[in-house]
């Protein structure tokens, strides 16, 4: 059993992720980032995409987002407000499209008849949905410092991973996450009582190191800072690390929508720092009667 401690760099890393998670974890807020990776969208362009937010759901959303620095606010007029993905925000892209992977790989599907084979496979779901439902598992209290720890000895006690995971707790309150994660199948128990990683849960280093270093990595690196009236588009304007409302700006002129089509939920999106989300990412099909809600386990 591995029981060297972790490096002092380690709880740095550790906090950049919970912050991370704790930023993305509120729900819809990974379904509004991705609406907003192609393109800065008006109020009235956005809830159409997402059509079952009310709008005392929206609005904390795009708050929570733009206070974070990841969704820039732009007003150019009273009733003129644009939305859109700051450098910070899009360089998010990147990492929402590896926790995509592993949740695509790793979170149990359904069997679905194929429509022109009839063959049965796996049911497609919509990375936002592996997303949410990846987050589901790593985001509750102490599962991500439990996970860590284990990542970083290999194998630990109950005893040493309430020590490092939950300092100012007592030993037995580390054994109702451990139970959750094992349930979840990301830990497993030894017969001498040691604790491990399983294969899905080792699977979750490349999104915790993804996560890390977006989270390490300076404002300057991520937002690109220019001088005003150079005809940038508002999320790549900033007027400062963290503001989300420039100055008031002229308007730009309005995308004309397509003779006959209202703005649907699935994006074409091509992000320049993030991946190329295709149609359908947000939803597999047209728009759900209910919003697709997330179980949270491995069985979706």
């Amino acid at each position: 059993m591995a029981t060297t401690a972790p490096p002092p760099s380690a709880s740095h890393d550790l906090s950049g992720v919970t912050k991370t998670l704790d930023l993305l974890a509120p729900r819809w807020s990974v379904w509004v980032l991705m609406t907003l990776s192609s393109q800065t969208l008006r109020y009235a362009e956005i809830k159409p995409r997402l059509p079952w937010l009310a709008d005392g759901q929206l609005h904390p959303r795009l708050r929570h987002l733009a206070s974070a620095g990841v969704v820039e606010r732009t007003e150019y007029a009273p009733r003129h407000v644009t939305y859109g993905l700051t450098s910070r925000g899009a360089a998010l892209m990147p990492v929402l499209a590896t926790i995509a992977s592993w949740g695509d790989t790793y979170l149990e599907k359904d069997l679905v008849a194929n429509k022109a084979t009839g063959e049965m496979e796996p049911e497609r779901i919509p990375p936002a949905q592996n997303i949410d439902d990846a987050l589901a598992l790593i985001v509750p209290r102490h599962a991500t410092p439990i996970l860590w720890s284990l990542q970083t000895r290999g194998s630990a006690t109950a005893k040493s991973l309430a020590t490092e995971a939950m300092p100012g707790y007592g030993l037995t309150a580390v054994y109702k996450p451990l139970e959750r994660l094992a349930e979840d199948g990301l830990i497993t128990a030894n017969g001498s009582g040691d604790y491990q990683l399983s294969a899905s849960g080792r699977a979750l280093s490349p999104l915790f190191q993804a996560i890390s270093a977006w989270a390490a990595a300076p404002p300057a690196a991520t937002d690109a800072r220019r001088p005003r009236g150079q005809g940038l588009a508002p999320s790549q304007n900033r007027s400062g690390p963290w503001a989300t409302t420039p100055s008031r700006r002229p308007a730009p002129a309005s995308p004309a929508a397509p003779a006959g089509r209202a703005a649907g939920p699935a994006l074409t999106t091509a992000s320049p720092n993030g991946p190329a989300w295709k149609a359908g990412d947000l939803f597999s099909h047209q728009i759900p009667a209910r919003p697709i809600s997330p179980t949270g386990g491995p069985r979706r």
